[in-house]
């Protein structure tokens, strides 16, 4: 079995307790699970997930 774990935090744009650069935004992390009888697999440890990491995914 494949599992996909999406945790998020959202942030409404009208969120008056937010500083407004905030505002409207969106993060999602998402990892993919091979769930097994012998142990389980995480299928996208490679995944860049820091912000230092992801900014040479993208400019590169």
């Amino acid at each position: 079995m494949v599992l996909t774990i999406e945790p998020g935090v959202y942030i409404r744009p009208d969120a008056a307790d937010v500083d407004a650069r905030w505002r409207g935004m969106g993060i999602r992390i998402e990892d993919n699970v091979v769930v097994t009888r012998e142990a389980p697999e995480v299928l996208s440890s490679g995944v860049p997930k820091q912000i230092p990491e992801l900014e040479d995914l993208m400019a590169g």
